[in-house]
């Protein structure tokens, strides 16, 4: 497959690629709605570029080529079970040629361009749709933070210059085209601003977790060549001197917050950094610029690594450009000439959902994100939200279940009056909303009781949280319980869940106002297709994309890479799924994750375990064990505190759970007090729990014979869960390998599930 030539400027006479025309196909159809940006529950697959001398001369204009290459359908399987076995991978590109994916840091692929519609919109560099946004939305805020009790601010010509001072910085210090530069801190102008320096110089924006060891750190600067890293503060700038010496790219750090403690060679102050491109000429930056194509990578997102190293996912300047124009318009975002977008910015950048939402589709629509405090997971999130009072907002399910909770354990303590009003405008709320879902977002009479639960109760508990403005509420990048999801549609907030992949540059699907079902995930953003491989039975089977999103490939991994994607070019999810009558996609589980007990059952994890914490309330967090086993055993843990400061679990019960306990007939205020078996009435009440659960199960090998309540609460900061606080399985399975033992050197009956009582 070649790509003729792809000038800078002009996409001229490149070969492009049409998805095969295969069975079980669905292209996007739903409209724009009146709802947000943004990206995912995020699955991760997992989850030597050489430097070119020569470099090409700039063109005016783009030029969308009309050649197309039509690609074989694929075979139908006769097979009614899921296979997971990926079809035969991709061959090696040529050399020489293009084809719809590279390993390589400095090579160029063909782009997955469509005949019409959004799929054929004229690809963009970074810098084109940049200077777009410039030249439409110059005076508009583009970025604002708080320093002190100041509020700063710059407009987007600000911005824009900022960028290009810090570019030619960067060019300075010596940043080499197809190097890294790495970006490890919270989330703040001077991040955004080095990400998009760092690509408008020709290197890769690459960022690095904030939780990451010093190896961890080490193995994503070293794979991306990083020639420069970004870092925060002192407490980041130490993981980075600890491996310096086995990172042979690197020629300069710089630290963006905080005076620097100590005077090094190559350590800049974030002013010094800036200072030093101030009277560099344009000429150099303006030739590399020039040169950059919309098919050439521009930044690395790089996986959890929970089943391997990481892998540096490669995104191409059109895998971002297009796919923030693609959301923007499928969720129906206003410009700013008309009405500006507001965000709030506080998941980490290094994350694909929120490098989507918070830099690029803000960007393309002239949107303003306003920067949270570092501790906003912690709890100063509320206040910002209430003094920005976003009109979109994305928030990972933790997020949500924090608010939840903070909202259950302040109704708990609420007067009787307060807390029947309560009860009444909830279930009006939910009955109005699932009434509405069900006829897709169509206008029908609004009930009176609705409209006076709206004024008594809905407004003020949105004003509360600092969402009055907002009419985008999304979650993903991890599943959602239905109960989570029930929440807030009865206090007549929607929560619009997305579905996605670092690999798919984020967003893949997502749930508007007009096309939205409880616990799916919506429909494909415009210009994107969605092909179930080898389903079974009852509909379900392996999810695939096709669309200009779709990656690059993985950097320096030709056989990741194939794995990944097949020989027709669709990317492999990993994820299985199924689509109703209507066109919405559902999550029924992972491939990966999928376990395949000693009697040969195939058995997803998330259902059983969203049924266990649904069942009890108490229940932080649950993993289902039983892969190879001859039953299915369970880890819980319990809803604590957590430490203001490092955001460990600490051993206090939350409000919430103590309220619960209470209830119970329990007067638990710690988890020590329940773990192990130690307070009877709450080991009565789980039981009672996961035996319900077990009542629903469809065959006895779903059902639950053991479990256990852990000592500690899993984390971030334990290593448990990820940076989107998705649970970490392998992690927690070799953490806690002797408790998953103990389950398995007794065989309890399958008849006989009920857990034995502990002795008095």
């Amino acid at each position: 497959m070649q790509l003729t030539v792809c000038e800078p400027s002009a996409m001229s006479e490149a070969v492009v690629m049409e998805p095969p025309r295969a069975g079980g196909l669905r292209e996007s159809s739903c409209g724009a709605g009146d709802c947000i940006m943004d990206t995912a529950n995020e699955s991760s697959e997992e989850e030597s570029a050489g430097e070119r001398e020569e470099e090409i001369g700039a063109h005016d204009e783009v030029a969308r080529s009309t050649k197309a290459t039509e690609v074989p359908a694929e075979q139908t399987s006769n097979t009614q079970t899921v296979n997971t076995r990926r079809p035969n991978s991709l061959p090696v590109p040529a050399a020489g040629g293009s084809g719809l994916w590279t390993s390589q840091g400095d090579a160029e692929v063909t782009l997955r361009m469509g005949d019409s519609g959004l799929a054929a919109e004229t690809p963009l560099t970074i810098n084109q749709m940049f200077t777009l946004a410039v030249e439409r939305f110059a005076d508009y805020t583009a970025l604002s933070w708080k320093e002190g009790e100041q509020q700063k601010s710059l407009n987007y010509r600000e911005y824009y210059q900022t960028c290009r001072t810090a570019a030619k910085s960067f060019m300075k210090l010596g940043l080499q085209r197809y190097h890294g530069v790495g970006i490890l801190g919270f989330n703040s102008a001077e991040w955004f601003i080095s990400d998009i320096a760092a690509i408008l110089a020709g290197g890769f924006s690459v960022g690095i977790y904030t939780t990451n060891s010093p190896e961890a750190c080490q193995y994503v600067a070293d794979n991306s060549k990083a020639n420069i890293i970004v870092v925060e503060n002192h407490k980041q700038l130490l993981k980075i001197l600890q491996v310096e010496d086995k990172l042979p790219h690197l020629k300069a750090i710089i630290q963006y917050k905080d005076a620097l403690k100590e005077k090094r060679p190559n350590l800049y102050s974030w002013a010094e950094f800036m200072e030093l491109g101030r009277d560099e000429p344009d000429a150099p930056l303006d030739a590399i610029i020039s040169s950059q194509k919309p098919n050439q990578c521009c930044t690395l997102i790089y996986t959890s690594g929970t089943t391997g190293q990481p892998k540096g996912v490669m995104l191409s300047h059109d895998n971002v450009t297009w796919t923030a124009l693609a959301t923007s318009r499928h969720v129906g975002l206003t410009d700013a000439t008309d009405s500006q977008e507001v965000v709030v910015s506080y998941l980490p950048l290094s994350h694909i959902a929120a490098q989507m939402v918070d830099i690029w589709v803000t960007m393309r629509v002239g949107g303003a994100t306003y920067f949270a405090q570092p501790d906003a997971l912690k709890g100063s999130l509320v206040n910002t939200l209430k003094e920005v009072r976003p009109t979109a907002f994305m928030g990972v399910p933790r997020v949500w279940e924090k608010m939840q909770e903070k909202m259950k354990s302040v109704g708990a303590k609420s007067s009787t009056v307060r807390r029947k009003l309560a009860a009444w405008a909830k279930d009006v709320g939910l009955q109005t909303n699932l009434t509405k879902m069900n006829q897709s977002g169509a206008a029908g009479r609004t009930p009176l009781s609705y409209q006076l639960a709206k004024k008594l109760v809905f407004k003020k508990v949105r004003k509360a949280l600092g969402l009055d403005r907002c009419s985008k509420c999304y979650t993903g990048a991890a599943p959602i319980t239905k109960d989570t999801l029930e929440f807030f549609l009865s206090l007549d907030i929607p929560l619009y869940e997305l579905y996605g992949m670092s690999e798919s540059t984020g967003p893949h699907t997502i749930s508007v106002s007009n096309a939205f079902k409880l616990t799916s995930c919506g429909k494909e953003i415009l210009g994107c297709k969605t092909k179930l491989h080898n389903p079974d039975e009852e509909g379900n089977g392996e999810i695939c994309f096709w669309g200009r999103h779709v990656f690059m490939g993985y950097l320096n991994m030709p056989e990741k890479t194939e794995e990944a994607l097949d020989a027709e070019g669709w990317l492999h999810s990993g994820d299985l799924g199924k689509h109703d009558q209507n066109g919405f996609l559902y999550i029924t589980g992972r491939i990966k994750e999928l376990i395949i007990t000693a009697g040969g059952e195939n058995i997803p994890p998330v259902p059983i375990e969203d049924a266990v914490k649904e069942a009890v309330p108490l229940i932080s967090n649950a993993m289902l064990i039983g892969d190879k086993r001859k039953f299915l055993s369970m880890l819980l843990t319990i809803k604590c505190q957590l430490n203001a400061e490092s955001g460990d679990p600490e051993d206090e019960l939350t409000p919430e759970a103590i309220e619960l306990c209470k209830k119970l007939g329990s007067n638990a205020k710690q988890v020590s007090e329940i773990a192990g078996g130690h307070d009877r009435v709450i080991h009565a009440a789980i039981q009672e729990g996961i035996n319900r659960v077990n009542k629903e199960a469809s065959s006895n090998a779903q059902r639950i014979q053991k479990w256990i309540i852990l000592d500690r609460d899993f984390s971030l900061t334990g290593g448990e869960l990820g940076p989107t606080m998705k649970l970490k399985r392998p992690v927690v399975a070799k953490m806690y390998k002797e408790q998953i033992e103990n389950f398995y050197k007794e065989l309890a009956s399958p008849t006989t599930p009920e857990n034995p009582l502990p002795p008095k």
